[in-house]
């Protein structure tokens, strides 16, 4: 066994709530070190490059906002901003700021064990190496695990096959080539659109349809990037007063209570404006009423009929076990239009399973499809998959997946009762994992921080919250989510993978009550020096 490395905080992860901890606890006066299992910064934005991969946010909604220098010197070329810009965003700041140092790439965590005697957490990397800090930070992000389907045969076809989540780096060429992609979620979506462009043929392999609404990126021209940079203020204030951190907020009128001229007037707005506002900015009460929520469903598979020239199509690709927006909704740029092409083919798989992958392609309801590149686009373990993979043991060994065996169990999201001195950013149960994600993140990181300050302040060696703050934490998460239409449905946000052993059990893994409302608890909880947490 190699010597173990000592700090006052391991941090595991440098995508964007990592780097930006490890900037704060610099200036606090902590050792840090980062440890990041990929080559370079970026985390989601290091490891998505699959076509097509960009923003659904605002780009100007996106970036840090704690530089006023960086604010000046950034400009967002998009209204949402690709993949390939975001990294070299990400990149820039580790630069400005030198983030490198202390970060250890190639580094992936194996297991994180806490010596209760010590008072500290012992880390081990795959490659066996060793070190050691009071304080365990993880960043390791809600969408970090990619998951393939469980299908017999995977590593038998002989062409090349990706997953959207760990896209090679260098370019992958898909002119006159014969492709196969599996899901049609997000991910699926922004990939299947990008590869249509020059596919000799593309099958699409749906299990799930989901409702897509128009993205309408375009660019940022000299007048609309003056005005951006000057708004600036007033861009962050919105964004931290909306429930979950986008510029977009919920109309106060009810779908219920206007006339159906005005709804479906309101719904065509919405459809013809850019980003996630028909989600976020829509009625009020299309996720908690089912019949609020089936007259938005109805205006979007209406859509779906106009834009799909074939009536049978269209109809595959229109959701039925679901309502709008109670599983997450993808924007796009002309996806529906890509059915019409002549050189695409829609599989629904419910219907005729995939059977097992073969050497030259897969087999399907018994019909064999050659193909040159399958895409994966199956997605992820959500939120919690992430800690899985880690053997993270508390107090009297205590395995983190075994208390969490029947779903995740957290005070705040941020701390769980018998893993003292371990923090989890955007973790679940956490705003942060429901949220424009990087206005969250400054909320969680800039309180850990004050923690950590307080903790240095007043010479704490451990923190942990107690059984009953996780206790009523974890009944609050479900009760605020009791009332939602998410609730009431399978998909990453109630911890349903079936691709994953063990996560067949609907639970919930977000906050759903808001980020305000979040942000007010955190804070009442640091006035009344960390209320529900014990300091020793």
């Amino acid at each position: 066994m190699s010597e173990a490395q000592e700090f006052d905080v391991i941090i595991v992860g440098a995508g964007m709530s990592g780097m930006y901890q490890l900037h704060l606890l610099r200036g606090l006066g902590y050792s840090v070190r980062v440890f990041e299992a990929g080559t370079g910064v970026g985390g989601t934005w290091y490891w998505n490059r699959y076509p097509g991969a960009r923003f659904d946010s605002e780009s100007y909604s996106y970036g840090y906002s704690f530089s006023e220098e960086v604010l000046r010197e950034w400009s967002w070329s998009e209204h949402f901003s690709a993949q390939p810009e975001t990294l070299r965003y990400l990149n820039y700041i580790a630069d400005k700021f030198d983030l490198r140092t202390d970060i250890q790439f190639e580094a992936r965590v194996a297991s994180a064990i806490f010596d209760d005697a010590g008072n500290a957490w012992d880390i081990t990397m795959e490659d066996g190496s060793r070190a050691r800090a009071q304080f365990l930070i993880t960043a390791i992000g809600p969408l970090s695990t990619p998951v393939m389907p469980k299908i017999n045969g995977i590593e038998d076809f002989q062409g090349d096959y990706f997953h959207t989540g760990q896209w090679p780096h260098e370019p992958v060429d898909f002119t006159g080539k014969r492709v196969a992609v599996i899901g049609t979620g997000a991910t699926g979506v922004q990939t299947i659109q990008e590869v249509a462009k020059t596919v000799g043929h593309l099958t699409v392999f749906q299990r799930n349809p989901n409702y897509c609404a128009p993205l309408l990126n375009s660019p940022i021209d000299d007048e609309a990037q003056a005005r951006i940079k000057a708004s600036y203020d007033e861009i962050f204030a919105q964004c931290n007063s909306t429930h979950s951190g986008f510029l977009h907020d919920a109309d106060p009128r009810l779908a219920l209570e206007v006339s159906d001229e005005e709804r479906k007037a309101f719904y065509e707005q919405r459809y013809g404006e850019p980003g996630f506002g028909i989600w976020m900015g829509n009625f009020r009460d299309i996720f908690v009423d089912q019949g609020a929520n089936d007259t938005i469903s109805e205006f979007v598979r209406e859509k779906i009929r106009q834009r799909v020239k074939d009536p049978a199509v269209a109809e595959k690709l229109m959701p039925r076990n679901h309502g709008f927006g109670t599983r997450r909704v993808p924007l796009e740029t002309g996806y529906y239009e890509v059915y019409n092409q002549d050189n695409v083919v829609l599989v629904d798989i419910k219907d005729t399973p995939i059977e097992k992958i073969t050497a030259t392609g897969l087999r399907c309801g018994g019909v064999e499809h050659e193909f040159d590149i399958i895409i994966y686009a199956t997605g992820f373990d959500a939120v919690t998959g992430g800690f899985d993979k880690i053997d993270i043991r508390g107090v009297d060994g205590l395995r983190l997946k075994d208390k969490w065996g029947q779903g995740p169990r957290t005070y705040l999201g941020l701390q769980i009762e018998g893993f003292p001195n371990m923090l989890t950013l955007v973790g679940p149960h956490n705003a942060a994992s429901f949220c424009n994600i990087p206005r969250c993140i400054e909320q969680n990181v800039e309180w850990v921080a004050d923690l950590l300050a307080y903790i240095k302040d007043h010479d704490i060696k451990r923190i942990v919250p107690t059984l009953a703050a996780e206790d009523e934490w974890t009944e609050h998460v479900y009760d605020v989510g009791s009332k939602l239409l998410f609730t009431k449905v399978d998909s990453w946000f109630t911890g349903i993978n079936r691709n994953v052993e063990g996560k067949t059990k609907r639970t919930f893994l977000l906050y759903a009550g808001g980020a305000p409302a979040y942000r007010e608890k955190c804070d009442e909880v640091a006035a009344n020096d960390y209320e529900g947490f014990v300091l020793q």
